[in-house]
């Protein structure tokens, strides 16, 4: 996984284009393919940073310090003509109350991301329209970026960001591209927007609020309260174990946090529910199992 604190330090050092709701930091990697044609990727690049920042994508007017650091990282896999295969790779994160941490709210790597570019050519979205594989992939992932920071802000705050990137969702899946079927056990854009629009997933929307708001934004205050705090809501993702194929909202939360979570109980003496934390942490994210074993 890749860290966000490097990404976090370009945000803050050379950014400087003005936005409305996002500071986002584009990317596109092509060190896989042999291409003599280099400046379209340039030019991909520099329309996505434009697209992405100086588009107003909601009603409301974001201060400064409000919007939020993200970066869309883009790796070609494959090249023809105007025809790509790629995956994306999306991360974002919000400040914590009197810190300078940034806390990473969502990692999330897209690896079924194809798409038609033709340099120069206008990146136009119509949240009523389908219009391109590109446009509409880049528009679904800011309306989630936006309404997963409003849920760690307010309780379930981001329902309407949700509900716009559901509709980019289903104006999508007119083109037939995978990305956006409902298909049994995908781990997709689609499964990612109905899940987090899903009631049965509506406690894992109460963790991101409690877990950030009255745990990280807690810790200038009281660090022994704000760890308990991160902890218990830690412990109550065990709630929603094997609800879905594959648990697959529970590896977008701890592709996000496992690290901070690390950081957090690696550090200083163990609360009084570290154990069961740590039980819960093994079965559900295995795969993380070493990574688990510094907390004390």
């Amino acid at each position: 996984m890749r860290t966000f604190f490097f990404f976090i330090f370009i945000l803050s050092s050379v950014f400087t284009i003005q936005s409305q709701e996002l500071n986002a930091f584009v990317t596109i990697n092509t060190d896989k393919i042999q291409s003599s044609n280099k400046q379209v990727y340039e030019t991909l690049q520099k329309s996505l940073t434009e697209f992405i920042n100086e588009k107003q994508w909601t009603d409301k007017k974001f201060k400064q310090q409000e919007r939020i650091n993200c970066a869309f990282t883009i790796i070609i896999n494959e090249q023809n003509g105007n025809n790509f295969s790629a995956s994306l790779q999306v991360q974002s994160t919000r400040p914590v109350y009197n810190s300078s941490y940034a806390s990473p709210i969502l990692n999330i790597n897209d690896t079924n991301f194809n798409f038609r570019y033709s340099e120069f050519a206008p990146l136009i979205f119509n949240p009523n329209t389908y219009d391109s594989n590109l446009v509409s992939t880049i528009a679904f992932y800011v309306y989630t970026i936006l309404g997963i920071d409003a849920d760690t802000f307010a309780l379930k705050s981001g329902t309407d960001y949700f509900k716009t990137a559901e509709n980019v969702m289903l104006q999508a899946q007119s083109s037939g591209e995978t990305g956006w079927q409902n298909k049994i056990g995908a781990q997709n854009r689609f499964a990612l927007i109905d899940n987090l629009l899903s009631s049965k997933f509506s406690p894992l929307r109460s963790i991101y609020y409690e877990y950030h708001r009255n745990g990280f934004d807690k810790f200038a205050d009281n660090k022994d309260i704000a760890k308990e705090t991160i902890e218990k809501n830690v412990i109550s993702l065990d709630k929603l174990h094997n609800i879905t194929i594959g648990n697959y909202m529970i590896r977008v939360f701890l592709d996000a946090k496992g690290d901070e979570i690390l950081n957090v109980f690696s550090d200083g003496k163990p609360t009084k529910n570290t154990p069961k934390m740590l039980g819960v942490l093994d079965k559900i994210a295995p795969t993380y199992k070493d990574k688990w074993k510094s907390i004390k």
